[in-house]
């Protein structure tokens, strides 16, 4: 009678954690029955310290949810399969593409409403690497202007971004 009262105040929130957790169904409704056992052999070991009693079954259901999907990536890892599963393409897709490509038009316009040396400046320090000193060398200036007119620069552009 106890345990039905149990399980039925709380089977929905360590089922939910579980699945949160596990992403499948079936997996989730068996590590939430591994739970319950779990609960009901360790229940004379819940101490009451300012943790509620919920918190420590989502504890339980939550670490045994974990372990679960530790053990299935071991699994997993033992294949020659594993590998397979972990490439990934770096690339952006069709979506982050067009969104890049609009943003490096919107960029590419900011940059043109500034003087030329000041952009060349900018798409050499931000978009190359190079290095202030390297700058300001190359146009003939000294490194503290070159600083300003990097700082100056890059004020405009957010300036124009954000409109």
């Amino acid at each position: 009678m106890a345990f039905d009262l149990l399980y039925a105040a709380t089977s929905a929130k360590l089922f939910g954690t579980c699945l949160r957790v596990l992403k499948d169904r079936t997996a989730a409704e068996d590590v939430v029955q591994e739970a319950y056992i779990r609960i009901w052999l360790k229940a004379d070991r819940f101490s009451v310290t300012g943790q509620s009693p919920m918190s420590w079954l989502i504890a339980i259901a939550r670490h045994l949810a974990i372990d679960r999907l530790r053990a299935r990536r071991e699994a997993v890892g033992d294949t020659e399969d594993a590998a397979a599963l972990e490439i990934r393409d770096p690339a952006p897709g069709p979506e982050g593409r067009a969104i890049a490509a609009g943003e490096r038009r919107r960029l590419d316009g900011c940059l043109d409403e500034l003087e030329s040396d000041r952009a060349a400046a900018v798409r050499a320090a931000y978009l190359e690497g190079d290095s202030y000193a390297d700058l300001a060398a190359r146009h003939n200036v000294p490194l503290n202007t070159m600083r300003t007119w990097l700082r100056r620069s890059l004020m405009r552009l957010r300036e124009c971004l954000q409109r």
